[in-house]
């Protein structure tokens, strides 16, 4: 497959050499919080702000710090939007993508590292920072979070949480219980 890449919502362009000395700053623009919402089935996308450290290591970029976000999100029972506060850590490793076919033995048995799991590849001499955030809250977001009312939305469809004993089955069952 080959052409272009759909284009990011937050895209943030970063040249890999010489590597920026102060922490990149990226906050989302409206535009972009509205695109993200839209991308992470979000109600909202009220702030995003990460700040981020690059260093140069001998086969990678490290790329550390921290993202916050205040956004909407819909409950995974109710489906009624409710604030979330997200601060995650940010630990990436961007890696020049060199695109060098595989050995036989390399073919055969990968072994993955702790560390390779958070490794972005990259071609040319600059990387998008902004989509790696992108995608650091898009793995933050919990797709079950329960709102505020989701105990009165069960309550309401008839649905019984673990341990509770009401209702004309909880009855029936506690019935066929006695000696």
């Amino acid at each position: 497959m080959s052409g272009a890449l759909p284009p990011c919502e937050l895209t943030r362009m970063v040249k890999a050499r010489p590597l920026p000395a102060e922490p990149v700053v990226i906050e989302a623009t409206p535009e972009e919080r509205a695109a993200l919402a839209a991308r992470f089935g979000l109600g909202a996308v009220h702030s995003l702000r990460a700040e981020v450290a690059l260093d140069q290591k001998p086969r990678a970029i490290r790329a550390t710090g921290r993202l916050k976000a205040e956004i909407m999100q819909p409950c995974a029972i109710s489906t009624e939007l409710f604030p979330v506060t997200i601060d995650e850590p940010v630990d990436l490793r961007f890696v020049e993508d060199r695109e060098r076919p595989m050995t036989e033995d390399e073919a055969q048995e990968i072994e993955l590292e702790a560390d390779d799991c958070d490794e972005i590849a990259f071609t040319g001499d600059m990387f998008d920072l902004g989509e790696a955030v992108a995608q650091t809250l898009g793995l933050a977001i919990d797709p079950y979070a329960e709102g505020p009312n989701a105990d009165a939305a069960r309550k309401a469809a008839g649905i019984v949480a673990e341990g509770e004993q009401d209702g004309p089955m909880a009855a029936m069952l506690a019935a066929l219980q006695k000696p």
